[in-house]
């Protein structure tokens, strides 16, 4: 099933696949997640998905089922 993802605030959106990793899906959109340890530890690569509580870190995640359009917040820790 193929999902809207929506980047911002850069206002970029391509199709993605259900499971795909969202770093790829970022870089196929030309978006730049930056990363660090590349296993969810140190949270360089955390965004934010419209509709969920918590940032989510994009290196270990997936674009989940049963969204028809994701919107997911970038922004970027000064520390990085």
């Amino acid at each position: 099933m193929s999902v809207a993802i929506r980047f911002l605030p850069n206002d970029v959106t391509v199709d993605a696949e259900v499971g795909e990793p969202l770093l790829k899906v970022a870089d196929r959109a030309g978006i730049q997640i930056p990363t660090g340890c590349l296993m969810g530890s140190c949270h360089a690569c955390e965004v934010e998905i419209e509709g969920l509580e918590e940032p989510i870190c994009s290196c270990i995640s997936a674009v989940p089922p049963g969204y028809p359009t994701l919107t997911i917040n970038l922004y970027v820790d000064p520390t990085w």
